[in-house]
């Protein structure tokens, strides 16, 4: 089995520096999908010229935001600073949602240290004029715990609209089959229990996902050297159960490029950005590599393997340069 992946490229600084020149945007630059679907902006989404130069006046239905939990650019923050550039970021969203339009975000809740940052982002989120939906979980196969506490396992997803958006439950059935019987309720004078008043042989989803395989090494969808890579099939639901086919979608944290592959797959379009050249160059080739060759990722292997055949994996330096300095001035909503 080939084995050569990336490690972690926010924890080697020397195979960055490797990968910068190989990188098709800079700061400011975007980069138009030649069969016209998508976008793929390198820029900070608390700048809101530069959303709004990539929108160049088109509304979105739907935001799908996996921001970095306690950093900007892999640079730790004060949580009151973080919390203020969220704050900037998630105004330039609502500004170019639809009136009707989803909102979804993933976000971490540090058990170690006071649950941060979901609880501050959760009520600075009162102030925006968008509607709490859902609060979903998303149970990780894997996670991390000692003898003495319940591991750790769930992602929390939050879910808010705009308007009253499109929501599609037929989309949204599991793969997990129905075999428990009950919840008896009378319809029409009748006595039913739940399968038969389904449309379906499984069960819908909920708000607490079991059902997808968290992303690693051995499965096709894997880009190595993302630390934070979401399962495609988790982006796939949302996308298939808050937008149409033709609509818009939004990620400003590409990351892996999973909101824009998921797009394609589906039919919508999808304007993407990541504040780092390195991942948006690699959210555009996974989109050419899947229309290449049909393949999802790399499994265990990686992007760039064409100018990088063989390396050495770096040791993680102690820290890493932040390549821009963000905007803090609070924006209101």
């Amino acid at each position: 089995m080939k084995n050569n992946p990336l490690p972690r490229l926010d924890a080697s600084e020397e195979l960055r520096q490797r990968i910068l020149p190989l990188c098709r945007l800079q700061r400011g630059q975007t980069w138009v999908d030649p069969l016209g679907r998508h976008k793929v902006a390198c820029m900070d989404a608390g700048d809101a010229d530069s959303v709004l130069e990539l929108m160049d006046g088109e509304k979105a239905s739907l935001a799908i935001h996996d921001p970095p939990y306690n950093l900007v650019a892999f640079e730790e923050r004060e949580l009151g600073e973080y919390i203020r550039w969220c704050k900037q970021w998630v105004s330039n969203t609502i500004v170019i949602l639809r009136p009707d339009s989803s909102f979804y975000v993933w976000l971490g809740a540090d058990q170690r240290n006071g649950f941060q940052p979901l609880p501050d982002f959760m009520v600075m989120m009162r102030q925006a004029p968008l509607r709490p939906r859902s609060f979903i979980t998303m149970r990780n196969q894997r996670g991390y715990g000692t003898q003495k506490n319940w591991m750790a396992v769930r992602q929390e997803l939050l879910y808010y609209v705009k308007g009253e958006p499109v929501f599609n439950v037929e989309a949204e059935y599991t793969d997990i089959p129905k075999i428990l019987r009950g919840y008896y309720k009378e319809v029409g004078g009748k006595v039913t229990e739940n399968g038969e008043r389904g449309k379906s042989e499984n069960i819908r989803a909920g708000n607490v996902w079991v059902d997808i395989q968290q992303v690693f090494y051995r499965m096709e969808e894997n880009v190595s050297g993302c630390y934070a890579q979401k399962p495609l099939k988790s982006i796939e639901r949302i996308v298939r159960a808050s937008s149409t086919k033709s609509d818009l979608v939004v990620d400003f944290f590409a990351h892996s490029g999973t909101t824009l592959l998921a797009a394609e797959l589906n039919e919508r379009r999808c304007f993407t950005a990541d504040v780092d050249p390195v991942f948006c160059e690699i959210t555009i080739r996974r989109l050419e590599h899947f229309r290449a060759t049909g393949r999802l990722g790399w499994q265990n292997g990686h992007p760039f393997e064409m100018e990088l055949p063989e390396f050495e994996a770096e040791a993680a330096v102690d820290s890493v340069d932040a390549p821009f300095e963000p905007q803090l001035q609070a924006t209101m909503f």
